[in-house]
């Protein structure tokens, strides 16, 4: 088997042992030389602990044990976690020598491409050999493997330098550019933020930062149980979701990760169906309002549907519902797992401005909204393409 190569490269790999590529880093760090205290994790690679864990954890007087860790050291840390089930190898790339705990293993590359090895330590091939030559031991939530038989790691690489070092390049491109986006994403969620801020009005006030040209009326807050009527789907019976039917049953899952569908034969009031373009609101398990894009279904009991009088754009109520997602989650530590009565929806006080200032706010956050939307198909694209790489380019 071979791993995806470039145009021209040569299929002679490799097989070597983590101890004929690299040294164990054993120096100490004798009269406190430095005090630049490091931890390994597995999210955040190599950084300062201080910073990882907002203080110091460190005992001052015990830092003279610790191992010296130079910029570009790899350390591995034997904790595990769901991103590093036996424990994440991270490259020191903070620019500066470090000390970190005697628990950790540092090691020290030799005459191979440090890139190319650093992305080899983010791909599974080396998680068989953990997975047979060590243990969670005594802790669950620590994977101990000895020293010698870490040594005997294998790792297989280009026997050419060069492509050793265009892997590396090719991955390191990607993933500059896969940070650019998701600052972007994280920029564009910002401005969102702001716009939101801007376009409505403060507590209290009933007048928003920024209007339209030719609206100045103030907001009227209602009730809005007042202007819009929740609709609960049906609830179903076992035996009445079919694998097939005319109408596919659409449930809360479907919004999300299930793509696995019901279906139905029932012919049912007009009030029990969504078509696409309308406006619906998940309130069991993962809450929130969507725009039906789909066919028209049958929705299930955990759905609303959401019917507006004609003084609600439904743009604009959606951004509305949208803002009021965003403060119940804050409230609740980030869960999505909240359960939300009619009762609370319909006694909620919203501002609202007249129809047309509506609209006018509704479309243009809406396509805010679409361009925030390409950011992160762009970005799930690029996350999917480093994964398809990592598990493609090497063996």
């Amino acid at each position: 088997m071979f791993p995806t190569q470039f145009t021209g490269a040569s299929f002679t790999w490799e097989r070597k042992k983590l101890g004929d590529v690299a040294e164990k880093v054993i120096q100490k760090n004798n009269n406190n030389a430095f005090k630049n205290v490091l931890t390994n994790s597995a999210e955040y690679g190599i950084i300062s602990q201080r910073d990882f864990f907002e203080r110091n954890i460190a005992n001052k007087n015990n830092i003279s044990t610790y191992y010296i860790v130079q910029n570009d050291d790899f350390v591995y840390n034997p904790r595990i976690s769901n991103l590093a089930p036996y424990g994440p190898i991270n490259r020191n790339k903070t620019g500066y020598t470090g000390i970190i705990s005697p628990l950790y293993y540092v090691f020290r590359v030799l005459n191979i491409n440090t890139a190319f090895i650093e992305w080899y330590f983010k791909t599974t091939c080396w998680h068989k050999f953990m997975y047979q030559h060590g243990d969670s031991g005594a802790r669950s939530d620590r994977f101990s493997i000895k020293d010698n038989e870490l040594k005997k790691l294998p790792i297989k690489l280009p026997a050419d330098d060069m492509e050793q070092e265009k892997i590396a390049k090719t991955l390191t491109s990607l993933d500059n550019t896969l940070q650019l986006h998701e600052r972007k994403c994280e920029e564009l969620a910002l401005i969102k933020k702001a716009l939101l801020q801007k376009l409505f009005p403060k507590k209290d006030e009933f007048k928003p930062e920024v209007r339209y040209k030719n609206f100045s009326d103030a907001w009227e807050q209602r009730k809005l149980g007042e202007v819009a009527t929740f609709i609960n789907g049906r609830a179903y019976k076992q035996n009445e979701l079919l694998d097939s039917g005319k109408y596919k049953v659409l449930r809360v899952g479907n919004f999300y990760t299930n793509d696995s569908w019901y279906y139905s034969n029932l012919e049912l009031a007009d009030k029990y169906y969504i078509d696409k373009g309308d406006l619906v609101y998940t309130w069991s398990a993962t809450f929130g309002p969507h725009i039906w894009d789909g066919e028209k279904v049958i929705y299930h009991y955990h759905i609303w549907k959401i019917e507006l009088s004609e003084s609600l754009d439904r743009d604009f109520t959606l951004q509305i519902l949208e803002a009021d997602k965003a403060k119940l989650l804050a409230n609740t530590n980030g869960s999505t797992m909240i359960h939300v009565t009619k009762k609370d929806m319909e006694s909620k006080v919203i501002s609202l401005p007249n129809i047309e200032e509506q609209k006018q706010i509704g479309s243009y956050l809406m396509k805010f909204d679409s361009l925030i939307a390409l950011h992160q198909r762009k970005l799930e694209k690029l996350k999917q393409l480093k994964k398809f790489l990592l598990q493609n380019m090497f063996i």
